[in-house]
């Protein structure tokens, strides 16, 4: 048969009675060739039924041509059809978009957490681009990673972009004084010893305010695999902490390994973020950073180590360190001294009341 002209513009059921006049078929010679009801015929000409693929290979092997030329002709016409659609185009497009924040960040998680208020796609395109510092999907990441992951020889994922975009934004809002370097190394030593009165923590972000630093407690996303990270905002260093680990020593250590970052001088004001999961292992600034955290934790070496440690010793040995006794038994932890199941981890306090006493302002959205 000649090829149908204008696919896109033409039902297929027009095309077919063309192919019928051309070779002088009536609806009723072509039922009977088909072994179809007229009325088959009928609903396919004049568009009351689609071509299925049962009756595209009838109508091929009646008229000498491929199944699929009939269920193409048919596809063609209704994509067209489609697109002049203007609602169905309006529908693509909401569709897209969605597809496009997703890939960007957790959008139900962000409304959840408040970084997004609007249920209006529009809106929440806005929200989400302010919040990492873009004017639209195509613009870069305003955000850079260096970073210690359990997940480190992976790219980043929206799950982390977000959460430090996130930390980003509440920093932003946050008040602080001039940083002090020599300031905040004299706090970060007084740190394990406040926390002899565990409630102390929630004090932190105010007293780190005064020597110049942000700190911003922003609760781990599912899935996230970060405990921390630094970066500079608006000349402040700031810190974030997400909470994982709960446990209080642990999450001390990862605020004191952030601290390291900044007394070492590892952060550049130039947009990058130190993204840290303490689960990883990596050498060089990572590493760098750990020795002098643990320093800050514990600044006297650890006494003589008996064969069989106990609750008492550890409350006695605490006590003359002047730090709380979870400081203590996790640094035994991570040494190898004690087990990670030890029954003297039972009923530790854990962090998060306290974190959750921080103030987080949310940014103003657009």
């Amino acid at each position: 048969m000649n090829t149908p002209i204008a696919a896109e513009l033409f039902p297929v059921g027009e095309l077919l009675a063309e192919e019928l006049d051309a070779r002088g078929w009536t609806q009723s010679d072509f039922a009977e060739v088909l072994g179809r009801p007229a009325q088959f015929v009928s609903e396919i000409l004049s568009g009351k039924k689609e071509i299925t693929r049962e009756s595209a290979s009838q109508i091929g092997a009646a008229l000498g041509t491929s199944t699929e030329l009939w269920l193409n002709l048919q596809d063609s016409y209704f994509l067209w059809k489609q697109s002049q659609d203007l609602k169905m185009q309006e529908n693509l497009d909401a569709v897209k978009t969605r597809a496009q924040l997703q890939d960007l960040a957790p959008v139900s998680l962000l409304a959840k957490r408040g970084f997004i208020t609007s249920t209006d796609l529009e809106v929440q395109k806005r929200q989400v681009l302010s919040l990492f510092g873009k004017s639209s999907f195509d613009d870069p990441s305003a955000i850079g990673f260096a970073a210690r992951r359990s997940n480190g020889d992976e790219d980043f994922t929206a799950l982390q972009h977000s959460w430090a975009a996130c930390v980003k934004a509440v920093a932003k809002e946050l008040d602080a004084a001039a940083f002090s370097r020599d300031l905040l190394h004299d706090l970060a030593k007084t740190l394990s010893k406040r926390m002899r009165e565990p409630k102390a923590f929630a004090e932190f972000q105010s007293l780190f305010a005064t020597v110049g630093v942000k700190l911003v407690y922003i609760e781990s996303f599912p899935g996230g695999k970060l405990d921390g990270c630094a970066m500079m905002v608006d000349g402040h260093p700031v810190i974030g902490l997400s909470g994982r680990g709960k446990r209080l020593d642990k999450v001390l250590f990862t605020l004191l390994h952030e601290v390291a970052h900044i007394l070492l001088g590892h952060l550049r004001d130039n947009g990058e973020v130190i993204l840290d999961d303490l689960s990883a292992d990596h050498g060089g600034k990572e590493a760098e950073a750990d020795r002098l955290a643990s320093k800050l934790a514990i600044p006297e070496p650890l006494p003589e180590i008996p064969a069989r440690l106990n609750s008492t010793w550890i409350e006695q040995q605490a006590n003359e360190l002047d730090i709380a006794p979870i400081i203590l038994i996790g640094r035994l932890q991570k040494e190898g001294f004690l087990s990670w199941k030890t029954t003297l981890v039972r009923n530790a306090p854990t962090a998060i009341q306290y974190l959750e006493h921080w103030k987080a302002p949310l940014p103003v959205n657009p």
